[in-house]
């Protein structure tokens, strides 16, 4: 792998754009599609990462952590000089099913040239041991369709066929101006960039709050891909992006509707087991985010307080219940 300091994301007007996916394979039933099957995949997550957390979300509500293993990586990264993701949490900081020290192993063996950033999630075949599908947009939703013969009985329908289409649209907005608008206004090396970035995330939250003031979820009383997707960067704002990515207009919780609903889905056990705060703040604060960003001191914040996530909210009490899911 390639050994370099230089941030690469990193344009000539100083925007961060986000390297592309090498690894896009579509699970399927068409030729040349990944086959699906019990015991064939390990996803590799990080319970800091939003993008990995939204897979590992969606795998417990489908009930498919009975067929696909699971694998964490450590939220505080490697010291070295390549970007990597490592399994120190595991003994002998070892993967106990792939038996590496480091998720760009898995990518090197997809292909012995890879000299992008290693990315979580990422699927990789037991058998051989190589990265399959890194594919973070698209993988939840081959979990929700593709996977459907090994949800569990009351599995909720994130992606349903009437919807999928506003669905697909809705995260199209939702990744470009908030799950990466974050790190468009984090990562951004002119003040220019970082200003355009900034306006256009909190314009976004405000149009989502509004959006929220209409239906107990972004599509009305029906959990989606959508939600879980919102979610992950809710869950992270006011403990990284508010201070560290300088998104510092307005906290998560001086939003009534987009606070109550981040509550509201977090007391889901689904999205409960997987966001970890200590993960999050750790790495967003006490890692490096791109190749050769480094600092003497590091100091991890006390706060927020996080006992607030567990504060009753008002969703059900002022849309009613659920339709797809049990809260």
């Amino acid at each position: 792998m390639a050994q370099t300091n230089t941030p690469i994301e990193i344009t000539k007007t100083g925007k961060f754009e986000r390297q592309s996916n090498e690894f896009t394979t579509p699970f399927g039933q068409n030729e040349g599609d990944l086959p699906v099957g019990a015991g064939k995949y390990r996803l590799i997550w990080s319970a800091a990462c939003p993008w990995a957390t939204r897979s590992a979300i969606v795998i417990k509500l489908l009930g498919l952590d009975k067929v696909i293993s699971i694998g964490k990586v450590d939220p505080l990264r490697p010291k070295k000089e390549h970007v990597d993701w490592a399994f120190t949490l595991d003994e002998n900081e070892v993967d106990p099913i792939l038996k590496i020290h480091e998720i760009s192993e898995a990518y090197l063996k997809a292909d012995s040239e890879f000299d992008d950033r290693p990315t979580v999630p990422a699927v990789v075949d037991i058998n051989s041991g190589a990265v399959v599908n890194n594919d973070y947009f698209k993988l939840t939703n081959y979990f929700e369709n593709e996977w459907k013969e090994f949800q569990k009985p009351d599995a909720p329908d994130l992606y349903p066929e009437d919807l999928r289409e506003d669905i697909d649209d809705l995260n199209d907005i939702i990744f470009h101006d908030v799950n990466n608008g974050v790190y468009k206004a984090g990562f951004a090396q002119s003040q220019s960039a970082y200003e355009a970035a900034y306006d256009q995330l909190f314009y976004r939250l405000d149009w989502l709050e509004e959006r929220l003031g209409k239906g107990r979820f972004l599509f009305g009383d029906r959990l989606t891909d959508s939600d879980v997707r919102l979610y992950t960067t809710l869950a992270r704002f006011d403990a990284a992006y508010y201070d560290k990515f300088l998104c510092n207009k307005k906290r998560l919780r001086e939003y009534d509707n987009l606070w109550n609903y981040a509550k509201d889905l977090y007391s889901i056990p689904a999205f409960k087991e997987t966001t970890e705060f200590d993960s999050i703040k750790i790495h967003y604060h006490l890692s490096g985010h791109l190749a050769g960003t480094e600092s003497k001191f590091l100091v991890l914040p006390k706060g927020p307080d996080q006992s607030l996530w567990v504060e009753p909210n008002d969703r059900a009490k002022k849309f009613g219940p659920a339709l797809n899911i049990r809260i």
